[in-house]
């Protein structure tokens, strides 16, 4: 069913990602290519020394948070000519708070999450929403933990 595939919830989905399939997409924002590391056809494949695949503005690199802190307008400068652009920035930001809903608890996620939880867009709101109650969740298992 390719209406469960990270790929098309990541880019292809314009409204909310269904709540079951959140956790499963990890911190995947924009696309997957788990499909391209088992596929029997791409076992073989070289990386490209094609500098237009390569990576630009260090997105290979980047942290969750640092995305999440970009504005649209750095948001549209730094994927400008890149396929990512095409989701839009608040896909970008819907995106991003499911990662952040499905990292490790920290104070700095929950931080940036509270920033944006009356944000315009309803969309991120729901998402946002979302990932500051699995961040309390797992603020509240690691209070247990460690207080244990």
């Amino acid at each position: 069913d390719s209406r469960k595939c990270i790929s098309y919830l990541t880019i292809e989905l314009h409204g909310a990602i269904p709540t079951e399939f959140r956790r499963a997409m990890g911190n995947r924002i924009y696309g997957c290519d788990d499909c391209q590391l088992v596929c029997p056809f791409t076992r073989f494949t070289r990386v490209t020394q094609e500098d237009d695949f390569a990576p630009r503005h260090d997105l290979d690199r980047a942290d969750l948070l640092s995305l999440f802190a970009w504005g649209e307008d750095e948001f549209l400068d730094k994927t400008a000519g890149s396929p990512i652009r095409r989701i839009g920035y608040e896909r970008w930001l819907r995106n991003l708070a499911i990662g952040l809903g499905n990292a490790p608890w920290s104070r700095a996620v929950e931080t940036a999450l509270w920033a944006r939880r009356a944000y315009p867009s309803s969309l991120v709101r729901e998402h946002v929403a979302w990932a500051l109650e699995e961040q309390r969740l797992k603020r509240g298992a690691k209070i247990a933990t460690d207080g244990a």
